[in-house]
């Protein structure tokens, strides 16, 4: 088939993947089309984490009066199906089963057991199998998944704004400087994301509800430093109105609290390292970092980071906390308004 067609079918792919963020993790997102005769006569998605796949689902939507063209079609992926049993059956058995035979994958899946041996086990029942359609984009729609899998941790995410000369906010207060619809894609990444971090001074100045009350999904995970315990408890972060871990020096157990726990750090060591190494013993596959400058400076500063989202303002502080300083690769700028947000990629 013509590379143009097998672009238009993957672009739907994504799409339909794009359905299951914030609700899939720590599975990654999957869209999956049927192609029978140049039209798409079955399509769906991972859409909750612990259900049926894309694959399946796609097969699933297939009316009764077309599965018998299911050994002429074509299945689209975004993502190598798998071939291990979890939560469900492997997805390659089900294709084989169906005798699907063409697949067309946009990049493999970073999940041990997985990784290519999928594509092997589909062409070793011989079903024609093309990988790397849009691989670019597929991996985008897979970091979070493949960079767990592949690097043992989250993909970290950080996300700040910063005045026209170069500040973070006003020295110990609040500085809200972005406008409405910045904050409101702010609160759908939180949605999209597993977690939240900020530190110890963001949580006390600031003191934020850490949801996504603006955009619909998931609330994430509220995580905050707090080394020697001093946040104060009427803070929104105690609420424990959504999962939450407090980072301290010791175990500590406070009653009353049964969504919200403290976590012991060791503060004389790496404590980014033993952030997302806690993070990745739960499955946490993402984590959006909001602030402030020292706790962000700290996992730049560790190389534990994948890609900055910052929103640049018109609006001059004079003086204040400095802003985070980073290189990347600029991957993407776009005016909100009067904000410009700036996405970088950390390629080391």
């Amino acid at each position: 088939m013509n590379i143009k067609y097998h672009n238009n079918y993957m672009r739907r792919c994504f799409d339909l993947a794009r359905l299951g963020a914030g609700f899939v993790s720590p599975n990654p997102m999957v869209g999956a089309v049927i192609v029978y005769n140049d039209q798409i006569i079955g399509e769906g998605w991972h859409q909750v984490y612990g259900t049926a796949h894309a694959e399946v689902n796609a097969v699933s939507s297939v009316e009764e009066e077309n599965r018998q063209y299911l050994s002429e079609s074509t299945m689209y992926v975004s993502l190598e199906p798998c071939c291990i049993y979890g939560n469900t059956p492997p997805c390659s058995n089900l294709i084989i089963e169906n005798k699907i035979p063409e697949v067309v994958i946009s990049c493999l899946d970073a999940t041990p057991g997985v990784a290519g041996n999928s594509v092997k086990l589909l062409k070793e029942a011989g079903v024609k199998v093309t990988t790397g359609v849009l691989e670019e984009e597929g991996k985008e729609l897979a970091a979070f998944r493949n960079t767990f899998a592949g690097k043992n941790r989250p993909y970290i995410i950080l996300k700040f704004a910063q005045s026209a000369d170069g500040f973070i906010s006003k020295e110990g207060e609040q500085t809200w400087m972005t406008n409405p619809y910045s904050k409101r894609l702010t609160h759908k990444w939180r949605a999209e994301a597993d977690a939240i971090l900020v530190g110890t001074n963001t949580a006390s100045i600031d003191n934020p509800q850490l949801n996504s009350r603006l955009w619909s999904g998931m609330p994430p995970l509220r995580i905050a430093i707090d080394r020697t315990m001093k946040l104060d408890q009427n803070l929104h972060l105690f609420d424990d109105e959504q999962p939450t871990l407090i980072m301290t020096e010791s175990a500590v157990n406070i009653m009353g609290f049964e969504r919200t726990q403290f976590i012991p750090l060791d503060f004389s060591e790496n404590i980014p390292q033993q952030i997302t190494d806690t993070l990745a013993q739960g499955k946490v596959t993402s984590l959006l970092i909001e602030g402030g400058a020292h706790t962000l400076q700290s996992f730049i500063d560790a190389n534990l980071w994948d890609e900055a989202r910052i929103f640049s303002v018109e609006q001059r502080l004079g003086a204040g906390i400095k802003a985070p300083s980073l290189t990347g690769e600029t991957v993407n700028t776009q005016k909100i308004l009067s904000d410009t947000l700036t996405v970088v990629k950390n390629r080391c």
